[in-house]
């Protein structure tokens, strides 16, 4: 919630009558995107009044804590500050999108020269034989020559063969990827039952490509974190509180700690509110100035609203849950916030009311990141308070502070250690005379036209020094749950994970170790902390050179001889032996992000197995996203909870959005949400994995069938004299893709699997083939169009040889147009029917509906287009009456459906027995250790049967039943982890991925060019 407040000079015109008669005028800068920044002048009543950004409402903001207002409109339409940002949405297309466009042009092209081909032959074909039959096959009036009869028939087979361009795939693509989506949207382990909060789909364009990831992007507070702040500790004049010891001196856990400190005493305290450090109310009660100042602070320096509903009952609204905090830690302690005006802040302190004057608010921003207060106590002292990061404050206070400065860092390096938030607080007296003229240089600065923020920014960097040192808070933030065990299989799927805050490095990096993306045994951590050019670039070189150095001799001793070219740095240095993580600032990132410096910054994070970016701006977290995207080539995802986080969101390819603390900013620009990280690893290792497999079993056999049947009139055109002759049924043609092949494909696309979900969390080694874009690329669709072309070629030349020389039952001829025509068009509903089902791996009544159902009305729509029913309504589109039931009687016909059949599907089986037998996927070592886990269960189950016999008494512990020594000694029955059945199948999945992955990271992931130079052994 952000407070907005009218100028004093308006207040009264809160009466209509009033307001009617206001003509002031306002002076502003042009139309602009900047949502924090607002530059502009009122002038009324012959005098000018500055306005800023608190005084703005912006288009698309809600009303808290008042009724209504009256505002004057300032930009209206495009030209507001909302309309402004909004640009141009930039659309998320996944690889696969990308590749199918590629290989339907591909196929265009196909059709084409297919088109040529018969065109020529038809040209030929009527040159050399068609004159012969001109007396009774006359050509058609238009037609003169034997190359317009070319140019006719190239266009006719463009029509016939436009099957093989599949229009209808795209459609089908959209429902798959909609079934998907409500997959995600209906699983009932990603609903957050304290929330009441079900993940959420926000698009359907992106499933598969959660299935390829390889970086998250990830922000810290909110995301891995609670995001819900909690008071733990602070420090008063070089005084720590917020542990507690025990007897010997000891600190005590938090399990042996005694009960809260008793708030009894306060009536309008937070019973919410725990803190188990009692010496600091003793503090408080006995009238410790410095205590008394602090807290004075807490309660004054803040932006809170604060709401009464009732007697004693307030309810504090902040920006930030830190303010929050931080207010409701004063009001415990006895200095309860209760209400603001726009120039007073009334506070009761120990029980006393208090009406503060609000002289000035020195508000807080990215740049600045402290914020201050100017206010008049009721003795007519002016004081300022401010707090904010260390990293600024201390450099701005008093030389006389100087002892208790140390103490103080000490204490802000032990909570930074701790993984807590940390603010420092300090404190300025100003004499009468100062601030008089200091406020009136601010005014003309507020009314300055040009560079206002840059003269406001100077006059209270005046104001803002030689301040005096009261103390420092720390806040803590905890770990959601379940996170460091997401990091750790987010890990083991190899996908990694850096994570872009802005916090401090200490939290951040406690944060790392608390979620174990740091572990002590990690060979070094890297911290990047230069101001200069020269100094970041030489941290990056000696971690470098640390990396290569560890690495210096690898396997089977080979080393590494001269230098290697920047082509090959990349994939060596990923290479490396050892685990090592990178820390880097904030500061230090903005040299590593310049064009000359950011593939040095790139090859050195992405050796590391942990990337850790902090005090890093939003923007900066965008351009590390786009960094990766650029040259890596990799997918990525971007999860994040907060509007800095935005931009990182829609930077990367994927971006997911925690509906948690900090509004639903994140959420409205991702295309994924929800309100735990823990979910993440089921969104990417279950629905994503599943999406990426069904979407490329499903492009790979819808390739293969429309190939298988297009290709036919190809074959056909060289037996009818290039005629452009179709070999099925005008209505066969159109039922084919629509009610024969439609449904069945689209529920292997929706429902099918390889294995479990329980295993997909089991073995994340499963997730790797998606990376590396194994079950669809190039490679892929040209195995699948030569199966298509080899069954069309079977589908046609078998039924063609037996028809030649066939008889019917009677001693005719067989062989005829329609006879052949329902032989092909059986044969092929049943091969890629059979096909479909050998794809099939996850079974369910509706793929068993819909495969077998397509055959089914594929017969029952054969005899009705064949039956005399259909020829008495329509004579002239029916007219073959009987032929289906006449052809399909012949054994003769039924023999050649089953050779063609059992052709095409044979070589398919055996080199799927053969792949299973010698080179299995680790999905298939999966399936295999789930199928001996399920016979091994039933064999106890039957062992359990078996009823004791004889006596009760029994010189043994343990089951009579015999072979179970040597079943343990096998290991089979023991439970496969991971890892353990990851290098079980090393000899036969492992290692051709890891290999794969070497290639690409050899070729495609390089960022930078540049000659290979060979190792030498």
């Amino acid at each position: 919630m952000k407070v907005r407040q009218a100028i004093p000079i308006t207040s009264e015109l809160g009466d209509i009558s009033k307001l009617a008669k206001f003509d002031g005028e306002v002076i502003c800068e042009p139309p602009n995107n900047k949502l924090d920044k607002f530059s502009g002048t009122l002038y009324w009543k012959e005098n000018k009044f500055p306005l800023s950004n608190q005084n703005m409402l912006l288009r698309g903001c809600v009303l808290r804590n008042t009724e209504w207002c009256f505002g004057l409109v300032i930009f209206a339409g495009p030209d507001t500050k909302l309309m402004q940002n909004s640009g141009r949405t930039k659309f998320k297309r996944t690889s696969i999108d990308r590749l199918m466009n590629t290989l339907v042009l591909w196929i265009f092209g196909f059709l084409v020269c297919m088109g040529v081909i018969l065109a020529i032959g038809n040209a030929i074909w009527e040159h050399e034989v068609g004159t012969r039959f001109q007396v009774y096959l006359p050509w058609d009036e238009a037609v003169d020559s034997a190359f317009f009869s070319g140019f006719l028939s190239f266009w006719s087979y463009i029509i016939i063969l436009n099957t093989v361009v599949p229009i209808s795939l795209y459609v089908s693509v959209e429902v798959i990827r909609l079934g998907h989506s409500y997959f995600i949207n209906w699983d009932k382990k990603m609903f957050c039952m304290k929330k009441r909060t079900p993940a959420e789909a926000r698009t359907t364009t992106l499933n598969e490509e959660l299935g390829q990831v390889e970086y998250i992007f990830s922000d810290k507070t909110g995301t891995l974190t609670q995001n819900i702040m909690v008071f733990n500790k602070c420090s008063i004049n070089g005084h720590s509180y917020g542990d507690v010891f025990d007897v010997l001196g000891h600190k005590a856990e938090l399990g042996e700690r005694p009960a809260p400190v008793d708030f009894s005493f306060n009536p309008l305290a937070d019973k919410k509110f725990l803190f188990w450090d009692p010496s600091l109310l003793e503090a408080v009660k006995m009238g410790d100035p410095h205590t008394h100042e602090f807290f004075r602070l807490l309660s004054l320096c803040h932006t809170v609203m604060s709401e009464e509903k009732s007697e004693g009952e307030l309810y504090y609204k902040a920006q930030s849950p830190d303010e929050g905090a931080l207010v409701t830690a004063a009001r415990n302690f006895g200095f309860v916030f209760r209400s603001r005006t726009p120039k007073t802040i009334t506070v009761h302190e120990l029980g006393t009311a208090i009406t503060y004057q609000l002289l000035a608010i020195l508000d807080f921003n990215n740049i600045r990141k402290r914020m201050s207060v100017i206010v008049r106590n009721p003795e007519g002292k002016i004081r300022l308070y401010c707090k904010g990061a260390d990293t600024i404050l201390l450099d701005r206070l008093h030389p006389s502070t100087q002892e208790l400065l140390s103490s103080t860092t000490d204490h802000l390096n032990e909570y930074a250690g701790d993984g807590l938030r940390t603010l420092v607080l300090a404190y300025k007296d100003l004499d009468e005379e100062y601030y008089e003229e200091w406020a009136r240089r601010r005014l003309q600065a507020s009314l300055a036209q040009d560079s206002r923020e840059d003269r406001l920014a100077c006059i209270y960097e005046e104001v803002e020094s030689d301040m005096m040192l009261l103390g420092a808070t720390a806040i803590e933030d905890k770990l959601q749950q379940g996170v460091p065990e997401t990091i750790a299989l987010l890990t083991l799927a190899n996908i990694k994970i850096w994570v872009l805050t802005g916090d401090k490095q200490e939290t951040a990096v406690n944060i790392g170790y608390s979620c174990k993306m740091l572990t002590d045994d990690m060979t070094e951590v890297f911290i990047v902390t230069g101001h200069t050019v020269l100094e970041v670039r030489e941290e990056l070189r000696k971690a470098r050179e640390k990396m290569m150095d560890s690495s210096h001799t690898v396997g089977n001793g080979f080393t590494y001889q001269g230098k290697l070219s920047s082509s090959k740095l990349t994939s060596v240095l990923e290479a490396v032996a050892g685990e090592y993580a990178l820390v880097i600032n904030g500061h230090s990132l903005a040299h590593a992000l310049e064009a000359d410096m950011e593939l040095e910054f790139l090859e050195t994070a992405c050796a590391c197995k942990a990337v850790i970016c902090c005090r890093v701006t939003p923007l900066q977290k965008a351009q590390v996203v786009e960094l990766v995207k650029k040259y890596k080539k990799a997918v990525t995802l971007a999860i994040g909870d907060g509007a800095n986080d935005v931009s990182m969101i829609k930077t990367a390819h994927i971006g997911v959005g925690i509906s948690g603390q900090e509004g639903i900013q994140a959420v409205l620009a991702s295309d994924y949400s929800f309100s735990q990280f823990k979910f993440l690893q089921r969104l990417l290792l279950v629905h994503g994995r599943w999406s990426y497999l069904r979407m490329c079993k499903f492009l790979c056999y819808f390739f293969y069938k429309n190939f298988a049947f297009t290709m036919v009139h190809f074959w056909f055109g060289f037996f009818c004299g290039f005629s452009a002759q179709t070999v099925y049924d005008q209505y066969f043609i159109t039922l084919y893709n629509i009610v024969y092949t439609s449904l069945p494909v689209l529920a292997m696309g929706v429902f099918d699997q390889d294995v479990p979900e329980q295993r997909s969390m089991e073995y994340p080694k499963l997730y790797e083939p998606g990376q590396l874009n194994l079950l669809f690329n190039k490679r892929e669709f040209f195995i699948c169009i030569a199966q298509g072309i080899y069954t069309s070629v079977l589908m046609f030349f078998i039924p063609y040889g037996v028809f030649a020389e066939a008889t019917r039952d009677d001693g005719t001829q067989l062989a005829d147009y329609q006879s052949f025509a329902v032989t092909v068009a059986t044969s092929l509903v049943i091969v890629v029917s059979v096909q479909i089902g050998l794809d099939t791996g996850y079974w369910t009544a509706i793929n068993h509906f819909f495969i077998w159902g397509s055959l089914a009305v594929y017969f029952a729509i054969l005899f009705a287009m064949h039956s005399n029913g259909l020829f008495d309504m329509f004579p002239n589109q029916f007219r073959f009456v009987g032929n289906a039931q006449n052809t399909l009687a012949q054994p003769t016909v039924w023999l050649t459906i089953v050779l063609t059949t059992a052709v095409c599907i044979m070589p398919v089986v055996a080199f799927r027995f053969l792949r299973l037998s010698l080179k299995p996927d680790l999905s298939d070592t999966v399936r295999y250790t789930q199928l001996v886990r399920k016979k091994q269960k039933a064999q106890h189950r039957c062992m359990r049967r078996v009823g004791r016999t004889g006596s009760r008494r029994s010189g043994y512990a343990f089951s009579h039943q015999e072979g179970f020594g040597e079943l343990i000694m096998s290991g089979k029955n023991m439970r496969l982890s991971s890892l353990a059945l990851s290098s079980f199948s090393t000899r036969s999945s492992s290692s051709w991925i890891e290999s794969l992955r070497r290639k690409k990271s050899d070729s495609a992931n390089s960022p930078s060019g540049g000659a290979e130079k060979p190792f030498k052994g």
